[in-house]
């Protein structure tokens, strides 16, 4: 190569090699260079860029600045301060500098010095649960490799606050530590620490302003914003009594029971179902609860002129200044543009009064929202006027009195159009649409459509905190089409249980499978077995108990709902076996004794229109066969065989809003089971007869009659009353009482290894199993029960509630003893624990008060129960 060549070639090479380390810039000869920039910051000037350097530790993309090389800028001047908050506005970096590294005539050199922003390879807590930790990590969504700045770390401090304040802890504090991670070079560790301090309580709440209505009213009406436990019913008496000899015409004034509410909510704050933790959200909701609160009352110009809450100690304290403004009155009200009801119907459901207290939630609730539909709104709805419409509006204020008109349009009636359910995945369209009561065609009815919402969830099948109703009207052609909304909830069930038998002395499992929605029709049909055929609503039940040899019960019911798939009647049919005698092992001839019992029973359910929709009549026949031999536990009767033929009829009436957790409505049921009068029709003496010829055909009638009933007190506190009673009646008087089918009052109520005379178990709790009755059962009891329950959690995969309640009961042996003031008292507490699969299981504490007669004294009792047994 010649000598011009491979100079050539060496620049050529240099070039490239100056290029690389220097991205882009302009070669200039030694002669040129300045190694010594001078700039005058005080007069810009423009220069040619040269060159651009980078250096720092993170990576440099030319397209992030605004300049190039070749580029001609105002030094100092914006290009340069532009390019600083480009790269700055990435959040990338936290250290950038851009520096004159050289200048060259009106050539000039840049330095871009960039430290990138340290990155998180690790989070951690301290000062919080695992639970919490868990929880927070859901609310921060912060990752490993995030770019770690002031931004990240204030933003995750402050959804850690906020995560404790809404669980109470107010004063929460969080700092972060940041250290460098070991092995990842650029990379931190972030540790939240937290420091909860203790929950912020309500201490107190005062009103200011309030002229008329005591401050006692104030604070109950905000729901969720209370006061912490306080019991201090004397504190300051005497300055109470000072402060009303002083004030007397101040205490006449007022209604009695409004001083001594408001003397009492100042001293007795208890709280057991609400917490006096401070809420943001509800405290604002408050201050709304707070003004209906004085509109209810006739003050509807009522508000809150300023409000503040502030830290007092480790508590909070809340001050509200209201102004109460004028007290009003209703004094006329009429009604305009209705044509289907005359005016004084409308006055009479509207059931307000000249000279009533002005309170707009009242009216409103009588014209459209009235829980027992006695509202005008209903009554029109109910005969199909779908598109009605009240709107009550004030036309004349004078003084304290309001005139009201209410603006009517009734609209045209609506009929149903198209009825359809969604949500269902498991249970067939027609086994829901058999229940509906709106079918297309009819006029619009919205009692009908809350019956049927109240049939749906009866059934068991569906979440019945989900269930929806979404009427899609169309004014235009008058029709409504009405779309169910469902969420299938699991209502098989599985019971199983092991204890130790009390007529057994030994150990007894039990197991029950019960599939309350089974599809019989598709049992032969593989690809419905998942896990089992289902969907047509059929009730398919196996039941078992066992201790080996010694004692065996078993059980297989089914019951078809809508037999003949076109009316809601329903066919139970059922079979059982059970025997119970002594250990194989241990027999001996003659200390050998057995019960053995085969029993079927069928029976047919029909529903029915009158008095109403919620009845339902049942008649069944029932056979039994005893197989008796030296059985001592029935002294009347220890050897022989028994046929028990009965027809039993029972009326019922069931209208609770829900099946699991019922916050509204009633069960009641009435029976009555026979035997033919066989002695009616012998001319033998009865009293020269053998037990076997006595007994040989059972002879009896019993009646039964159950009531339970639903009402909430406030919230989801719900009272429940029920009464249980039954007596046992003979035909002849000559003829003995019979020694089976009698009642047996007391424990859990479980009726597997119980039942095996025939016995009805009743449950009381505080008691054991049997306890409340006569050796030989009771031919007549009474059962009383007051319960309290509120949830815990309603969700349907886990519905818990905890009670508290109280019962008295009895049962008698003859109708000499009865005496019904003469009742055996307990009360305790319980929890109720429902799952899909097992059913409703319940766990109960309870003290029995009343010593019983040879049967031991007072004590306090656990129960175990299983669906509703005890109930």
């Amino acid at each position: 190569m010649p000598i011009k060549n491979r100079y050539k070639f060496l620049l050529t090479i240099l070039i490239i090699l100056c290029g690389i380390s220097s991205y882009s810039q302009i070669i200039l000869d030694g002669t040129e260079q300045n190694s010594t920039p001078e700039l005058d910051y005080g007069t810009p000037k423009v220069y040619e860029v040269g060159g651009i350097t980078s250096s720092g530790n993170a990576h440099f993309d030319p397209r992030m600045i605004n300049f190039y090389v070749g580029d001609r800028i105002e030094v100092p001047g914006e290009r340069i301060t532009s390019s600083v908050k480009r790269l700055w506005n990435t959040g990338l970096f936290e250290e950038i500098n851009i520096s004159i590294s050289n200048i060259a005539g009106d050539k000039i050199f840049f330095d871009i010095y960039l430290m990138e922003r340290s990155r998180l390879s690790a989070f951690g807590f301290t000062g919080a649960r695992r639970n919490e930790e868990n929880e927070i990590r859901e609310k921060l969504k912060i990752t490993q490799g995030n770019i770690v700045n002031d931004n990240m770390k204030v933003t995750c401090s402050n959804l850690i606050k906020q995560y404790y304040i809404e669980k109470g802890f107010y004063f929460c504090d969080v700092t972060v530590t940041e250290n460098k991670d070991p092995k990842i070079v650029n990379a931190v560790m972030l540790i939240f620490n937290i420091q909860k301090q203790k929950k912020a309580k309500i201490e107190k709440i005062t009103v200011t302003g309030n002229k008329q209505v005591f401050q006692g009213q104030l604070v109950k009406a905000m729901k969720g914003t209370k006061e912490k436990f306080l019991f201090m019913p004397f504190s300051k008496l005497d300055t109470a009594v000072s402060y009303l000899a002083r004030h007397r015409d101040y205490y006449k004034s007022k209604d009695l029971l409004d001083h001594v509410s408001d003397y009492f909510s100042e001293r007795v704050k208890l709280r057991i179902f609400k917490a006096s933790k401070f809420n943001r959200q509800s405290y604002e909701d408050d201050k709304v609860n707070l003004i209906e609160k004085y509109n209810e009352l006739g003050f509807r110009d009522a508000y809150i002129k300023r409000d503040t809450f502030y830290r007092a100690g480790n508590n909070i304290r809340i001050d509200i200044e209201v102004n109460e403004g004028k007290k009003y009155y209703f004094r006329n009200v009429e009604f305009v543009g209705n044509t289907k009801y005359p005016s004084d119907l409308l006055k009479q459901l509207l059931n307000i009064h000249k000279g009533d207290i002005y309170n707009l939630a009242q009216l409103n609730e009588n014209l459209s929202m009235n829980r027992n539909g006695t509202d005008i709104s209903s009554l029109y709805m109910n005969d199909g006027y779908l598109f009605f419409y009240a709107n009550p509006v004030e036309v004349l204020i004078e003084q304290d009195s309001i005139d009201i008109e209410v603006r009517i349009r009734e609209g045209k009636q609506a009929t149903y159009n198209k009825i359809y359910v969604t949500g269902n995945t498991k249970t067939n369209d027609n086994v829901i649409l058999r229940e509906v009561t709106t079918i297309p065609g009819q006029l619009f009815n919205r009692a009908d459509i809350i019956r049927t919402q109240q049939v749906l969830l009866s059934l068991g099948y569906f979440n019945q905190e989900k269930m929806n109703v979404i009427p899609k009207p169309n004014e235009a052609d008058g029709t409504v089409d009405i779309e169910y909304v469902v969420e299938e909830a699991s209502s098989d069930q599985l019971e199983l249980s092991a204890g130790w038998g009390g007529g057994t002395q030994s150990f007894l499992i039990s197991a029950g499978i019960t599939f309350n929605n089974f599809s019989f029709k598709k049992f032969f049909k593989k690809e419905a077995w998942t896990p089992i055929p289902s969907g047509d609503g059929q009730r398919l039940s196996l039941r078992g108990s066992v201790n080996g040899y010694s004692y065996q019960y078993y059980m297989l019911s089914f019951t078809e709902p809508w037999l003949g798939g076109k009316k809601p009647n329903s066919l139970t049919a059922a079979i059982y076996y059970q025997q119970y005698q002594p250990w194989k092992k241990k027999i001996d001839p003659t200390e050998y004794y057995h019960m053995r019992i085969f029993g079927a029973s069928i029976g047919f359910a029909k529903k029915l229109k009158w008095p109403d929709d919620y009845f339902q009549m049942m008649h069944t026949i029932q056979y039994q066969y005893y197989d008796i031999y030296k059985y001592t536990l029935l002294p009347a009767f220890s050897e022989g065989y028994s046929n028990n033929l009965s027809y039993t009829f029972t009326l019922s009436r069931n209208s609770v809003d829900a099946p699991i957790y019922p916050r509204s409505g009633s069960d009641i049921m009435f029976s009555a089971q026979f035997t033919p009068p066989y002695s009616l029709f012998s001319s033998r003496n009865y009293s020269e007869m053998t037990a076997q010829e006595k007994y040989k055909f059972l002879e009896f009638h019993k009646w039964k009659f159950n009531i339970s009933w639903f009402t909430k007190i406030v919230d989801n506190l719900v009272l429940n009353i029920r009464m249980k009673t039954g007596f046992m009646g003979r035909y002849n008087a000559k003829t003995d009482y019979s020694p089976f089918e009698r009642f047996y009052l007391g424990g859990d109520g479980l009726s597997t290894m119980s039942g095996y005379d025939g016995r009805e178990v009743i449950g009381m709790r505080g008691y054991e199993d049997g306890a409340v009755s006569p050796d030989a059962g009771g031919i007549i009891y009474h059962k009383f029960t007051a319960e309290l329950r509120y949830p815990i959690t309603l969700n349907p995969s886990a519905t818990i509630f905890v009670l508290g309640f109280a019962e008295v009961g009895r049962a008698w042996g003859s109708y000499r003893e009865y005496n019904p003031f003469n009742l055996y008292k307990s009360a305790g507490l319980g929890v109720r624990l429902y799952l899909p699969m097992f059913g409703l299981l319940g766990f109960d504490w309870g003290y029995g008060f009343d010593e019983l007669p040879n049967k031991g004294g007072k004590k306090g009792m656990f129960h175990i129960s299983i669906n509703q047994s005890i109930d």
